[in-house]
């Protein structure tokens, strides 16, 4: 159990039977009234964000979820098979749990949300970057570089990205997998 007086951003709290991660949080003290914490808290499991307000002292229950380094083995009916790196123990996790799926490829390091105390899986997390090969885009044409102009790019793990127009076929590039974003040409 914690109070409002134990809130700091990241700290992940049960609420309303959902776990919640704290984004942001505000100790306001009015001149009239009693004191009160206007919080922006984060679903861990769906991702939506919600503001609320807790009267200060109010106790709420805090949930361990710990990040733990899981490498992405195969694919396949069952879901998305991962091996724990310290353990090499084998996970499946479904495809709505991963968030750009389509960019990861064999071998990738990932980062798995377990809920400490259930051994429950929550989510998966690409690294911020990723380093693909271009399978397929058409060539770029001469003189149409007015603008930053885009064109679309299959990648090697079948994602299709916007790349700018000077990246070829068989290129390798780096793509955030945040805004799913062309970043960098890789020599």
């Amino acid at each position: 159990m914690a109070t409002t007086a134990d809130f700091r951003n990241g700290l992940c709290i049960e609420f309303n039977n959902d776990l919640y991660a704290i984004v942001e949080f505000q100790h306001v003290k009015p001149g009239k009234g009693p004191a009160f914490v206007r919080t922006k808290l984060k679903s861990v499991t769906t991702g939506k964000v919600i503001d609320n307000t807790f009267t200060s002292g109010h106790k709420v229950t805090t949930a361990r979820i710990e990040r733990r380094a899981f490498q992405f083995l195969f694919k396949d009916d069952m879901g998305y098979h991962f091996m724990d790196s310290s353990t090499f123990e084998q996970v499946a996790i479904q495809q709505e749990m991963i968030p750009n799926y389509d960019l990861m490829k064999d071998g990738q390091e990932v980062e798995v949300l377990v809920h400490a105390e259930e051994e429950k899986i929550l989510g998966c997390e690409l690294p911020q970057f990723v380093i693909l090969q271009v399978t397929y885009t058409e060539p770029g044409i001469k003189g149409d570089t007015a603008t930053n102009a885009t064109k679309p790019a299959t990648l090697e793990t079948g994602a299709e990205i916007n790349v700018p127009l000077f990246i070829g076929q068989d290129e390798v590039i780096k793509v955030d997998t945040r805004t799913r974003s062309y970043s960098e040409r890789v020599k």
